[in-house]
């Protein structure tokens, strides 16, 4: 079976100049993500002590001025972030395309759209916020340390609960992994089969088969819905669970840097802080959890392309040929029905037309006629 990091290792590999971008801003912005929780730390603990208007007023000025920095910083990576997803598409769209022709050239089963929409996908999910909780994950260790650095209990308190999160986030793939496989799967069996059945739609008519094949799209179609119905219910109650244990997190951290500064082993301003840094650390984890359905799509669109491409490669154009002279010659030209030797549906077949001759093939219907014809042309 395909691997689906090979055509990630090829992605990443050929835009890793772009990567590297967008992982330099993103460490430059989570870096000014500190500048909040270092404010507030210098407001309760300098000026307001201080009452100091002009210490204030400078913090205030400078805050804002790196907030401005930050915003004006996202929207660059926003934009470097759609210049990977053009690119990507440009590099995949055509040989997609190519392969996907190729393919119907020899089976028609299958939804002929389905490759492009994954290199759709593709695009998406690296325009979209799924991209940056990747890149900023990495980062919450920092903010971890950042409150260890305040107090050991509010660090321990804080690495916990990141723990927990983390938990979450494997148990989410753990139980969700197998019931958004199936959806997938069943999403593009009943696509494919309202496809073709709408494009037959009159000879299914006069042949009187709509309500069978009807019935066997419904049928694909709840099979789909049910189990995205069953990943779905999963996946909010992780959600749920996630969002419940940061927004408690964040409160209590709150009552155990209060009864830390009521001891003496913590200034209001930590408090506070402790508190920001926090909701920073563990909000990428919660991003993750909550686009991780969206990573498993992405995941099946790599496999798929993988596996696309992997059996039609890219060619290069054939040689120039003369131009045609109206000369035809076949010598004892065979088909065989795939996997058989023994019985041809077209064999030994030889004759020569010169240029302006005509020929006619005639024959009951399944003799082989159009098959004689694919032939000769190639197909």
């Amino acid at each position: 079976m395909p691997s689906t990091g090979r055509i990630l290792f090829i992605l990443l590999k050929r835009h890793q100049t772009i990567f590297w971008n967008l992982a330099a801003f993103s460490a430059i912005i989570n870096l000014l993500a500190l500048a909040p929780s270092i404010y507030m730390l210098q407001i309760y603990d300098r000026a307001l002590q201080s009452r100091n208007e002009i210490t204030l007023l400078m913090l205030t000025l400078i805050i804002i001025i790196i907030l401005s920095i930050t915003a004006l910083l996202e929207y660059i990576r926003s934009m470097v972030a759609i210049q990977v997803s053009k690119s990507i598409d440009d590099d995949l769209s055509e040989k997609v395309f190519k392969a996907e022709f190729s393919s119907r050239r020899q089976h028609s089963q299958g939804d002929p759209g389905q490759s492009l929409n994954d290199v759709t996908l593709l695009r998406q999910f690296f325009t979209g916020n799924g991209l940056f909780a990747f890149f900023d994950a990495p980062w919450f260790p920092v903010y971890i340390c950042v409150i260890f650095l305040f107090n050991p209990w509010l660090g321990l308190f804080a690495l916990t609960g990141a723990a927990v999160l983390i938990a979450l986030a494997l148990l989410n793939e753990k139980i969700s992994h197998s019931p958004l496989d199936k959806a997938t799967t069943s999403a593009r069996m009943a696509h494919w089969l309202a496809s073709s059945q709408l494009r037959q739609a009159g000879v299914i008519e006069s042949m009187g088969m709509f309500r069978p094949l009807q019935q066997r799209w419904k049928h694909a179609q709840h099979t789909f819905i049910g189990y995205q119905h069953q990943a779905s219910e999963r996946s909010a109650a992780i959600a749920s669970a996630t969002r419940f244990i940061r927004l408690s997190l964040q409160s209590l951290i709150l009552g155990l840097g209060a009864w830390l500064t009521l001891r003496g082993q913590l200034t209001p301003g930590m408090m506070i802080a402790g508190s920001v840094l926090l909701a920073r650390a563990l909000s990428p984890i919660e991003q993750i959890i909550g686009t991780w359905k969206q990573w498993k799509g992405v995941q099946g669109a790599l496999h798929r392309t993988d596996a696309l491409l992997s059996r039609f490669p890219s060619t290069e154009p054939g040689i120039s040929l003369p131009p045609p002279q109206g000369q035809l010659s076949v010598n004892a030209i065979s088909a065989f029905v795939p996997g058989s030797t023994d019985r041809p549906l077209i064999g030994q077949v030889s004759f020569n037309l010169s240029a302006g001759e005509m020929l006619g093939v005639v024959g009951a219907s399944g003799s082989g006629k159009s098959s004689l014809a694919r032939l000769i042309l190639g197909i």
